[in-house]
């Protein structure tokens, strides 16, 4: 069915984020089921709740842990309170799955149990021995006044269970603990383990140095993943503050083939992505470069590497997790987004927390960043597609895509601008470096020379709210390459009061000689997800329309630059709901 087409023209409140990821701020007044009952209705409607993001029925969750391929099942484990919708009574919960889309609950992987956990099981990651046997190895707390952090390892009780229903904690437990110069409450999250040429295990722990001004991904070895030693300098460091769930992997330039870790030592052409979720900032960077097996070391290919930050995105997601699939041969990412409303609405609704739709990451040809894409089972959830062909968009503009729902929807457009450098806006240097201020000083609705140009998503009849999703291009002094920046704007996605709605923003690294640029949107009643060129740049955002809900949202193209911008091909699918039984 084609696109009916309309052309028109076209709180300052500070959330006290529950910011726990695998660090956590501890609420001493945990929801109990009797406060559950006695709170005031939620502000936010009922029909936000996600519809294809992975979400279970109720309460809280964080952190993505050790996801893992076992015997025709992806297995999804994540921090979980069974409690209440506010971070506290922390498991790890399980789901199993076929696809990576739909979802069935089982039973609690992993509980508090054991002296060397019985105060908190916090983040980990699973590894594969060679016989097939899947290990976990988690951060566990074992003490009851601070945060004493210490290293565990779980086994399935049963390796012929597919499902891995069970899973016992051998009696040497903890296998790492910290030694006397780490600060023992920054120390946690170890990765997935891979064998290296010497026969020996190596994961990594996040950590802190220099008082903690430095964050550092300390290296641990095993010749039995029983008995483990630190080496003495960290793989490596950088002046961020703490870093905590770490990931270290291999990957090959311009190939979506992925890598498994334990294979990629010592291989030509291979490249190594180090990430780490800032606890201070609150965000994932990563940074590519070369691995010394030897001597333990890691080196960024940009000296400036730690100070740039890139980040695999550029919005609400934290606490990521890669791994490696077997079946389909390709690396999965997985993130944690967090709400932007407020505890008392979590509290209210009974839920907070979803996890980003699983991404398929790969290095571009020049082994500079990471490429990202929704993985490909996603797609089986489209239907109902409309299109939208060859038409232009001229200043102040805006055209509505008709004939499907769009609250919950997948959006592809491809742009064309004529004139690029000649009637773009100088960048100011005063913030060539900094995506996010400005997006914040040259948002939706200011005008530009090319852009912003881009989706109004959730937008309701009248516009009175709408979250943009655009570009906008630059030209810096001396420079014959356009500067592309890309921005989620939720400033006016609602009308509900006491919402967190930071503008979030990304530059874009691609030249746009031939004037096209692309964008993907997943579009999932308070959540959008967008791919800016192809993945080069991904930003989440969280939004709670009040009026643009279920039937009443809507979908727009707009143009507020001066120069005109044309549709070459949009394409945009209602999504149908994916089995998350007990997800």
């Amino acid at each position: 069915m084609g696109a009916l087409v309309v052309i028109g023209v076209a709180c300052a409140w500070l959330l006290l984020l529950q910011l726990a990821g695998a660090s956590h701020v501890v609420y001493k007044d945990v929801e109990t089921e009797a406060d559950a009952a006695n709170v005031p209705p939620s502000i936010v409607d009922p029909l936000l709740r996600t519809g294809f993001h992975f979400q279970p029925p109720k309460n809280w969750i964080n952190d993505p842990n050790a996801p893992m391929y076992y015997e025709g099942w992806y297995h999804f484990f994540y921090q979980y309170n069974p409690k209440g919708a506010v971070w506290g009574n922390i498991v790890w919960a399980h789901s199993v799955s076929r696809d990576l889309i739909n979802w069935e609950a089982i039973e609690t992987a992993i509980e508090p149990s054991i002296p060397a956990d019985q105060y908190g099981c916090w983040s980990g990651s699973a590894t594969t021995l060679p016989d097939g046997t899947p290990v976990i190895m988690y951060t566990g707390i074992n003490r009851p006044d601070v945060n004493y952090q210490v290293q565990n390892v779980a086994y399935p009780r049963n390796r012929s269970d597919p499902m891995l229903r069970e899973w016992v904690k051998p009696e040497h437990n903890p296998i790492i603990v910290p030694e006397s110069d780490i600060n023992a409450t920054q120390f946690r999250d170890p990765t997935t383990a891979w064998l290296a040429s010497d026969g020996q295990w190596r994961l990594l722990i996040g950590s802190a140095a220099g008082g903690g001004a430095r964050g550092a991904a300390f290296v641990y070895r095993s010749r039995d993943f029983r008995q483990w030693r630190r080496v003495p300098r960290p793989l490596h460091s950088a002046a961020t503050g703490m870093w905590e769930c770490p990931d270290f992997y291999p990957a090959a330039p311009g190939r979506t083939v992925g890598l498994d870790a334990s294979s990629a030592p010592g291989r030509p052409q291979v490249k190594y992505v180090l990430k780490n979720s800032l606890d201070l900032r609150r965000y994932d960077y990563y940074t590519v470069g070369t691995y010394d097996e030897k001597a333990e070391r890691y080196v960024p290919d940009d000296p400036a590497g730690d100070e740039h930050h890139l980040r695999y995105d550029y919005g609400n997601f934290y606490a990521s997790k890669t791994f490696y699939d077997p079946a389909k041969k390709r690396r999965v990412l997985w993130g944690w987004a967090n709400e932007s409303d407020t505890r008392a609405d979590d509290v209210a609704k009974g839920w907070a927390g979803i996890q980003a739709i699983p991404r398929t990451v790969w290095l571009d040809f020049g082994g500079k960043q990471v490429i990202q894409w929704p993985i490909e089972e996603v797609e089986a959830l489209r239907h109902q597609p409309v299109t939208l062909r060859d038409t232009v968009i001229k200043r102040g503009e805006h055209v509505e895509v008709t004939g499907i729902q769009t609250a919950q929807a997948d959006v592809e457009v491809s742009f064309e601008v004529s004139s690029l450098l000649a009637g773009a806006e100088p960048l100011d240097p005063a913030l060539a470096h900094d995506a996010e201020r400005l997006c914040g000083a040259r948002g939706a609705d200011v005008e530009g020379g090319v852009g912003p140009f881009g989706l109004w998503v959730l937008a309701s009849a009248n516009l009175e709210e709408r979250t943009a999703v655009f570009f906008r291009v630059f030209k810096a002094a001396g420079s014959d390459k356009p500067v592309v920046l890309m921005c989620t704007d939720p400033t006016k996605s609602s009308l509900n009061p006491d919402l967190y709605l930071p503008t979030f923003a990304g530059f874009v690294d691609t030249d746009l000689s031939d004037g096209k640029i692309s964008l993907r949107s997943l579009i999932d009643r308070s959540v959008v997800e967008s791919f800016g060129a192809g993945g080069k740049t991904c930003i989440l955002s969280r939004v709670y329309p009040s009026l643009a809900v279920d039937k009443n949202a809507h979908l727009y193209v707009f143009n507020n630059g001066k120069a005109d911008v044309k549709v070459t091909l949009l394409t945009a699918w209602q999504m149908k709901k994916p089995l998350m039984n007990g997800a």
